[in-house]
């Protein structure tokens, strides 16, 4: 049957008239599917202004505008999934949303903060980390509703998130701002420039990365020690957010391998459970 909003056709041959097209074309929309886009769009901006406050280098503003889109970003999803708001509509925003806010922002502020003190290389590594945020993304949005994938796969990504790479690829700049005071010198660029490279490359690869997507309902007996540990990091993001926000990503790139351990080791126990009929 041809599409109701293109055709022209009578309604009694199961296609809208054009009275009937205009009614649906401005048709109200709940609520609930307004509101995640709405989320999408405040993590838009977050992303944007982190832009305009390394242009006028007020870097950690910048960092703290990254942090706000990467929470923003980890809600809307949430949201429109707990009110049933999901929408095809929705889901090319937050595409978008995350490429300016994960794969461009990130690049731009430290290229203004100090990649471009070698103007070439500095630059090739901001495009190289964009790039690989832009595939990173289409990847996710073509495997994300495979059917054939093992359930056991929903406990991991297919190569680094782009929110985490665009929180760890800050790491060079929140040692900047910490107590370590790492310069900002045309000495210590190469460094940061291999450092965005292989960042850049965790999230084009596939290494499997934890994603904490089986992390559900939380043990009756944890729940006072859970809220104690979200309130004693809330503490330490407001009075050392720099020092924090350092040792999170180390400890996120730390668990690289333990998490390609785990992959491995479930992906072995599924071929030996496919192979064991046979044997039988």
């Amino acid at each position: 049957m041809a599409d109701p909003f293109f055709s022209g056709r009578d309604s009694q041959e199961g296609v809208l008239t054009p009275s009937e097209q205009r009614r649906l074309r401005f048709r109200n929309i709940p609520l609930r599917i307004v509101l995640p886009n709405l989320v999408t769009l405040l993590a838009l901006c977050m992303g944007l202004t982190a832009i305009r406050y390394g242009i006028e280098g007020r870097f950690e503003t910048a960092v703290t505008a990254v942090m706000a889109a990467a929470v923003l970003d980890g809600l809307d999803g949430r949201l429109a999934r707990a009110i049933k708001g999901t929408s095809r509509f929705g889901a090319e925003l937050d595409s978008l949303s995350d490429f300016v806010d994960f794969g461009v922002a990130p690049g731009l502020l430290l290229y203004l903060w100090a990649l471009h003190e070698i103007k070439g290389l500095g630059w090739f590594a901001v495009l190289v980390f964009a790039i690989a945020g832009a595939l990173r993304l289409a990847r996710f949005n073509v495997t994300m509703d495979d059917p054939t994938k093992p359930a056991w796969h929903a406990e991991f990504f297919v190569g680094m998130p782009a929110p985490a790479g665009a929180v760890t690829v800050l790491l060079p700049l929140y040692l900047h701002f910490s107590v370590l005071e790492l310069p900002a010198s045309k000495a210590m660029t190469p460094f940061y420039i291999v450092y965005v490279l292989g960042i850049a490359f965790l999230m084009a690869s596939r290494i499997p990365h934890f994603s904490g997507k089986r992390i559900g309902r939380i043990p009756r007996d944890l729940v006072i020690p859970v809220l104690f540990g979200v309130g004693v990091t809330a503490l330490l993001l407001a009075i050392y957010p720099m020092e924090l926000l350092a040792v999170l990503s180390v400890a996120f790139l730390a668990a690289i391998p333990l998490s390609v351990r785990r992959y491995n080791k479930l992906a072995k126990a599924e071929a030996e459970k496919a192979a064991a009929p046979k044997e039988a």
